[in-house]
């Protein structure tokens, strides 16, 4: 199991190292296959946040906390990462390539927040199609600026391939191509074609 931890106006001791890794075998432990996690932490005016990101074959299970403690945030992050799991554990269950070790996740602890499992259908509000012509990443962030959105799918002239920009809340906190804690992602998987995709208003495509 790989663990890359990062941080920023914070050291990163091995101590902090050792917590992750040792948090996080409650969430591998239930997958036969799992990617490089990445746990990264920050703290600003006294607030410590981490985010944990988990790929796992085919799904990326991310969480991000903030507490006035980095091992309080580390704990939370990882339970509900867990939640996220029981949650939607049915829907993982009867995907094709089931990446679970066993029948069904591990349980809760005890003193965890019950939580109820969405086995219904997720409601789409809205649907709608448009055309994409090519465009360069600067374009592509002055249209999602002027749109006044939070993310912008465009077709990457110089990859010709479709790609996603969008603003993170934790601005700075990973290295990105503008400076304004804005990220860049090659995406092949939205419907449509080539030069067409389906926007479905709240609803993401897709795990970042």
């Amino acid at each position: 199991m790989a663990v890359k931890v990062r941080g920023k106006n914070i050291e990163v001791t091995q101590a902090l190292k050792d917590y992750v890794e040792k948090r996080v075998q409650t969430i591998t432990k239930q997958f036969k296959t799992v990617g490089e996690i990445t746990a990264v932490m920050r703290v600003e005016k006294g607030n410590h946040t981490v985010e944990i990101t988990v790929p796992a074959s085919g799904i990326v299970l991310r969480a991000q906390e903030t507490s006035d403690n980095m091992y309080a945030s580390i704990d939370q992050c990882v339970e509900k990462i867990e939640r996220q799991i029981h949650k939607y554990k049915t829907r993982l269950m009867k995907r094709k390539y089931s990446n679970f070790k066993d029948a069904a996740p591990a349980p809760l602890p005890e003193d965890s927040e019950e939580v109820p499992e969405e086995t219904g259908e997720f409601t789409v509000a809205r649907t709608k199609n448009y055309a994409m012509r090519p465009m360069g990443v600067q374009e592509a962030i002055m249209q999602m600026n002027m749109l006044n959105h939070d993310f912008f799918v465009f077709f990457n002239a110089e990859t010709e391939k479709i790609a996603i920009v969008y603003r993170r809340k934790s601005r700075g906190l990973w290295p990105d191509q503008s400076g304004t804690g804005l990220r860049i992602f090659p995406k092949t998987v939205l419907t449509g074609n080539s030069r067409n995709f389906t926007k479905s208003r709240g609803i993401c495509p897709d795990s970042f």
